[in-house]
C-alpha cells in the first residue's frame, strides 16, 4: 500500500484553537474523573501555488452567542471554555498574511461546538464545508428545537443564515481509507471520510514541501494514548442515568482508527490529533514541530506546565 504519488504539496500552520477544563474518565475508560485543561488546535491550509487558502476547523469561543443555548448555558461554563487569547483571524494575519474577508474556504472536521460555530459575521467571504451526512443527522438544530445542540444557523432548511454546503467529493480509496477527496486536485490535500466519532466526521491529510505528510486526525480519537491502543475508549453516566462515549459509534470509531494507525506504522505519516498536545510539550516530532511558530511553542509549554488557557 502506498500513498498518492506527487510532487504537489500544501503549507500547513497548526493555530491555537483555544482551551476547556475536561475529566480523563470520559476519555479513558477505568481512570478517575480528573480535571485537566485540553487544547484545542486548528489549522491554516496555504496552497501557495493555486493561492488557495484552507482553515480547518473553527476551535473554541467564550462567546456565548456562537452556540444553541444548550451549549452557551451549559458546557461553555462547565467546561470553563476559553477561546484563544489571540484570535484565529489575528494569527492567521501574523503567521499567513491573510486577511479575514480574504479567507473564502472552512472545512469543520464535525459540528460539535469545540469545532463548529457561525462565521458570518468573522470571515465574511467564507463557505463553510461539512462532511457527508452532517446536515441529515444535525437538522434542523435549535432554531426549531430549543434543546438541540446542533446549529440552526447551519442545519435549519427554513430559517439558516450561513453559507455553507457539503463536500460532494468525488471520493476515491486513498491509503488505507476508502473515501477520500482530493481537494485541490493535485494530490497535495486529501480529506477523508472518518466514521464514528459523529456522523460526517472527517479527518485529512497533507503532503509538506519535505515531502512529509501529516494527519489531521481531529476527533477520530482525544489523546494520544487511545490512538497508541494504550488507552480504550471512556463512557460515562449523564445526569439522566444512561451510559454515553464520546462517539457516536464506537465499533466504527476504532475501524477509523486502525486505518490511522496503518498510515502512522507503515506508510510514516505523522498524526496531529485536534486535542493532542504531548509531541510538543516532548519535543518528539520535528515534523509536527515545524508546524508551530516559536510563539506557539513558548506559549504551550508553559501553559501545560500551568494548566492554563493561552
Amino acid at each position: 500500500m502506498e500513498l498518492t504519488t506527487t510532487e504537489a504539496h500544501v503549507q500547513v500552520l497548526l493555530l491555537n484553537g483555544g482551551s476547556m477544563t475536561a475529566e480523563y474518565h470520559k476519555l479513558h475508560a477505568g481512570e478517575p474523573a480528573t480535571e485537566f485543561r485540553m487544547y484545542n488546535w486548528s489549522f491554516l491550509i496555504r496552497h501557495e501555488t493555486q493561492h488557495r487558502d484552507v482553515l480547518w476547523d473553527l476551535g473554541m469561543s467564550s462567546n456565548p452567542d456562537d452556540f444553541p443555548p444548550v451549549i452557551a448555558d451549559g458546557l461553555i461554563l462547565s467546561a470553563a471554555v476559553q477561546a484563544p487569547f489571540e484570535h484565529l483571524e489575528a494569527q492567521m494575519g501574523r503567521r499567513g498574511g491573510i486577511t479575514a474577508d480574504q479567507l473564502d474556504t472552512i472545512i469543520l472536521s464535525h459540528a460539535h461546538f469545540d469545532h463548529c460555530r457561525p462565521v458570518r459575521n468573522t470571515f465574511p467571504n467564507a463557505t463553510v464545508f461539512f462532511g457527508p451526512g452532517t446536515a441529515e443527522y444535525c437538522a434542523p438544530g435549535h432554531l426549531a428545537n430549543p434543546s438541540s445542540p446542533w446549529d440552526g444557523r447551519y442545519f435549519d432548511p427554513d430559517r439558516a443564515t450561513e453559507r455553507w454546503e457539503t463536500l460532494k467529493g468525488p471520493w476515491v480509496p486513498f491509503g488505507p481509507f476508502d473515501r477520500a477527496m482530493d481537494f485541490f486536485g493535485d494530490g497535495s490535500f486529501w480529506v477523508i471520510q472518518a466514521p464514528g466519532h459523529m456522523p460526517g466526521n472527517l479527518c485529512a491529510c497533507a503532503r509538506l514541501e519535505t515531502g512529509e505528510w501529516v494527519l489531521l486526525g481531529s476527533d477520530c480519537c482525544h489523546s494520544r494514548a487511545i490512538l497508541d491502543g494504550l488507552k480504550e475508549f471512556g463512557s460515562f453516566q449523564m445526569p439522566d442515568g444512561s451510559t454515553f462515549c464520546l462517539h457516536t459509534d464506537a465499533a466504527a470509531a476504532r475501524d477509523t482508527l486502525a486505518r490511522m494507525r496503518i498510515l502512522e506504522k507503515e506508510l510514516g505519516v505523522h498524526v496531529a490529533l485536534a486535542h493532542d498536545a504531548t509531541w510538543m510539550e516532548e519535543d518528539s516530532n520535528a515534523v509536527l514541530l515545524s508546524l508551530l511558530d516559536d510563539k506557539f511553542r513558548d506559549d504551550i509549554r508553559r501553559s501545560v506546565r500551568r494548566q492554563e488557557p493561552f
